[in-house]
């Protein structure tokens, strides 16, 4: 349904998500082809989804897969969540197109802090706004407690080893029944078929009782953090055991952001039930005093991680304002993770669309970001091939890019954001010709959408539409979606329809075969710019034990600033011929990739002097959230 009475200027996101017509999720539902026992309603405007939907439309053909990067960001953002909105809502309520769009759920780290939510803006928004930004339906609470029981066991573990023999870890591990057999849980089992054991427990050599009941973790080498979904820097150096109870077994760790934990990258490229099973299980927490890995099924703890993530495997069914599908699962940043929204969630939805349909999903950040690994992790781990890629520009972050004042957030911007400045802006076009390039490496056409602000001149739009189709973009296309909704991006949908039946041939950047110093050599050497790498010792050591391990035809998860394509994220524009340095690599064996760490990522944010919860309240009267955006 196309928006009615709409407002200019433009009200806050929050007055607009309030002031909306919302449809029961019921009818939402109903009108995407799903069946009434294929969905559990959370409240009247929010859903689960049944996996067995899948299973239902096996044979049905899918639809045309988008997804919507950007270029380098301000610490603003661009409206990339905006436009993937109004895309999807031009698609459906202007050019009558089966439609689905499919967002990550925000974190509550920017929710509260820097950035605000990411339910989109102005007239292109997914609501209930307040519900998407805060809790949900619990799905990133479920990863916090997920991650953080199998950081208890960890600890847990070290210290009963500690404290007791052989023999009676195995009779607390494994206790006598009341008929006298050995209690072996399913998980215990899967432990000594990998060890090889197959002698009853009671007749085990001294030997092997050890290696079954002695995991043996080098307190130096334990790789598993807590996490919690706020911005806390003061939990980037934490140490625990210091209670007398823990018998001295201090160590030195730290937090990370929920969304940077393993177990939200396996929620969004885990495929089903079973395959969350095996990924949760075969996590790597820690190595060995003898340089084995240690994983939570080792830990006895994947069945129980599995359980706690269950409910949060089903998406969430949403909507926009113009009443077109929204799914909601998974939320990795792009930046510390993989970025992307789950395969569960898009798979789902180009069954649902059918073959004439539309599925437009989001990557985090740029194309050298959440874009890249789009193609190159979830695109292979999922098998679908993108129709087309958008990527999001707006003349005020291009005019950073050639040279302008530094964009603050919470200070207002510069003089020359305000006015025509057709030369900065002109200098500033290298940043997007490089995303779109990058976007071309993988084969699949690309549409530039140009995010319009009120400020910017139809000289400017004009200059960034022409930099576009010369950097190798079908077209370059001006949007006005945020003031306008659907309308406002008609033109963007029309590009893109004519994008998806325009050839596309889809690759890869890199073989899985290559060794894993080579593939980030090719990240850095033909997404970024650079000239080569610098692997730090650590890093380097960490990939000759992960190559070593049998770990080596893994794709690579760069964690690296959103801001710049180098490691500094104050060199702008378009940099190349630089040296990126790699001081870590860590392994997520479970989601199925290797995280080098580019310069000094943080993988807990902080908070500003002055966080977004300074505005943000309740009226008590009328139980409103108050200042949320």
């Amino acid at each position: 349904m196309k928006l009615r009475n709409r407002v200019e200027p433009t009200p806050s996101d929050i007055d607009i998500a309030q002031a909306a017509d919302l449809r029961p999720i019921s009818l939402i539902a109903e009108d995407l082809g799903l069946q009434e026992t294929e969905f559990d309603a959370h409240g009247r405007y929010k859903a689960k989804i049944h996996l067995s939907v899948a299973e239902r439309l096996k044979s049905q053909p899918g639809g045309h897969y988008v997804v919507v990067g950007g270029i380098t960001p301000t610490p603003l953002g661009e409206g990339k969540s905006t436009t993937t909105v109004g895309l999807c809502q031009a698609l459906g309520a202007y050019m009558n197109k089966p439609v689905l769009t499919v967002i990550r759920q925000p974190s509550q780290g920017p929710t509260f802090g820097i950035k605000g939510g990411a339910a989109g803006g102005g007239y292109s928004q997914v609501v209930p706004m307040e519900e998407l930004n805060l809790h949900l339906t619990g799905d990133i609470h479920a990863v916090t407690a997920s991650n953080n029981l199998l950081a208890a066991a960890i600890d847990a573990r070290m210290f009963h080893e500690a404290s007791q023999s052989d023999a009676a870890l195995l009779k607390r591990l494994c206790p006598v029944d009341k008929d006298g057999q050995r209690t072996v849980a399913p998980v215990q089992q899967r432990r000594l078929d990998r060890l090889g054991i197959s002698t009853p427990l009671d007749d085990l050599s001294p030997e092997d009782l050890k290696r079954f009941v002695r995991l043996d973790m080098d307190p130096d080498n334990i790789t598993w953090r807590r996490v919690m979904d706020v911005n806390d820097r003061f939990l980037r150096g934490i140490v625990t055991g210091a209670a007398p109870t823990e018998r001295g077994m201090k160590r030195d760790t730290a937090f990370d952001i929920t969304v940077a934990s393993e177990v939200m990258a396996v929620l969004a490229l885990a495929s089903s039930l079973g395959d969350l099973r095996e990924r949760l299980g075969r996590m790597a927490v820690a190595t060995s005093r003898s340089g084995d890995l240690v994983t939570a099924d080792d830990l006895g703890v994947g069945g129980a991680l599995t359980v706690l993530m269950k409910d949060a495997l089903q998406p969430t069914l949403m909507q926009t304002l113009e009443h077109t599908p929204v799914l909601v699962h998974a939320g990795p940043f792009a930046n510390i993770a993989h970025g992307n929204s789950s395969i569960i969630a898009d798979q789902i939805g180009l069954k649902l669309v059918g073959p004439e349909g539309f599925v437009i999903t989001e990557a985090g950040f740029g194309s050298d970001i959440g874009l890249e690994k789009f193609m190159n992790i979830k695109c292979r781990t999922s098998g679908l091939k993108p129709s087309c890629a958008v990527i999001v520009a707006t003349v005020r972050a291009l005019k950073m890019h050639g040279g302008g004042p530094a964009v603050v957030a919470g200070q207002a911007l510069a003089p020359a954001y305000k006015g025509e400045d057709l030369e900065l802006l002109r200098k500033g076009t290298c940043n997007l010709a490089k995303h779109v390039q990058n976007t071309c490496k993988f084969g699949v056409p690309v549409v530039v959408a140009i995010n319009a602000f009120a400020s910017d001149t139809d000289a400017e739009l004009e200059l960034v539409a022409q930099a576009a189709k010369e950097a190798g973009a079908l077209q370059g296309v001006v949007c006005r979606h945020h003031a306008q909704g659907g309308e406002g991006a008609v033109q963007l949908a029309e590009a893109v329809q004519q994008a998806c039946q325009s050839h596309s041939d889809f690759r890869f950047l890199y073989p899985l075969d290559l060794p894993l110093k080579e593939k980030i050599e090719t990240i850095a050497r033909e997404i970024y710019g650079a000239s080569g790498i610098e692997l730090q010792p650590r890093a380097e050591a960490q990939l000759e034990a992960f190559t070593r391990l049998g770990f080596g035809n893994l794709p690579i998860c760069m964690a690296k600033t959103q801001y710049s394509f180098s490691a500094d994220p104050a060199a702008k524009g378009a940099p190349s011929g630089f040296t990126l340095p790699i001081r870590d690599a860590q392994l997520s064996a479970g989601a199925g990739f290797v995280y080098p760490l580019v310069g000094e990522m943080m993988m807990m944010p902080g908070l500003p002097t002055r966080p977004c919860f300074y505005d943000i309240d309740v009226d008590t009267e009328t139980g409103k959230v108050i200042g949320l955006s």
